[in-house]
């Protein structure tokens, strides 16, 4: 299992019981090279690392909040008690006050597959200003070489001049429409790390979205196969085979490739502005490759 360019947790087991720590807090995230953000993510990152755990898993997982404001985190997808959902409005679930934690205790029901978890307190500010990671249920014994996730994200930066792309640092504005830098695991191309893979191997790409817009994603050179849409596995009939695959805010896929052509090839949003680094010219953005190399 693989996040490019992002850290994985795989917790400490203790007693049967698997457990992960999260830290909600303000984040200064390097975008491109030179380019930052001032956000909020988890671990001192966004997006937050990536928690992969097997079915039948006991976790708990710590989440302390170190931020100005309450939080909570949504396990997005997951069949959980109710007061474990961490969606504060309508559930027993608590709200996280400032300087204090909460333990989310559950045992892993789900089919193995893609979810997430984000804050689901004041949730248009908090997701947007970057609160959410990926959470993978995988099978111990998986036949697949080469698993990856990529978590789809935009940003709204603050006194940036349209068309530029300047070093610096800068804030986000977490109620505006008006995005102008989109994500894979919190960097944009061309400052991206490549999905590797060799002749013979299978590669699983797990696609999630936490942002605002839909995103079609598209492969070049080769097709895919569906495997998973929002963890739950599909049925054959359904495998067709796709190059492209759009992926509302909150959905998540995971796609069976067969590298058999090689080179390395684009793998990205097919929205034009989502492409690039602030509307400026030439690719960026919503972008990364699949590095294919003939043995």
């Amino acid at each position: 299992m693989h996040t490019p360019d992002q850290q994985q947790l795989y917790g400490e087991k203790k007693d049967g019981i698997k457990y992960f720590e999260l830290t909600a807090e303000p984040v200064r995230k390097e975008l491109l090279n030179g380019v930052f953000i001032e956000g909020w993510g988890y671990n001192g990152s966004i997006p937050g690392p990536t928690i992969i755990v097997n079915p039948g898993d006991q976790v708990n997982i710590r989440v302390n909040n170190e931020l100005p404001e309450s939080t909570s985190v949504h396990w997005h997808g997951l069949d959980i008690p109710v007061e474990m959902d961490g969606s504060v409005t309508l559930q027993p679930s608590p709200k996280i006050e400032p300087g204090q934690y909460y333990d989310y205790r559950f045992t892993v029901i789900n089919a193995p597959g893609t979810h997430m978890y984000h804050s689901h307190y004041n949730s248009m500010k908090q997701q947007m200003m970057g609160l959410g990671g990926g959470f993978i249920i995988k099978e111990k014994n998986d036949p697949v070489e080469h698993d990856y996730f990529l978590l789809l994200q935009e940003f709204a930066l603050k006194d940036l001049e349209h068309g530029s792309v300047e070093k610096g640092t800068y804030e986000i504005n977490p109620h505006s429409h008006a995005f102008n830098f989109y994500t894979i695991n919190g960097r944009c191309f061309p400052d991206v790390s490549p999905m590797e893979t060799e002749e013979g191997e299978k590669v699983r790409i797990r696609l999630g979205s936490i942002g605002h817009s839909p995103d079609p994603m598209h492969i070049h050179g080769h097709q895919f196969e569906i495997e998973n849409q929002d963890g739950n596995p599909l049925p054959d009939a359904m495998k067709m085979k796709r190059n492209s695959v759009t992926l509302s805010p909150g959905e998540t896929f995971d796609l069976i490739v067969d590298p058999n052509n090689p080179g390395e090839w684009p793998f990205h949003c097919h929205t034009p502005h989502h492409m690039s680094n602030n509307h400026a010219e030439g690719h960026g953005g919503m972008m990364t490759s699949l590095k294919y190399i003939k043995g």
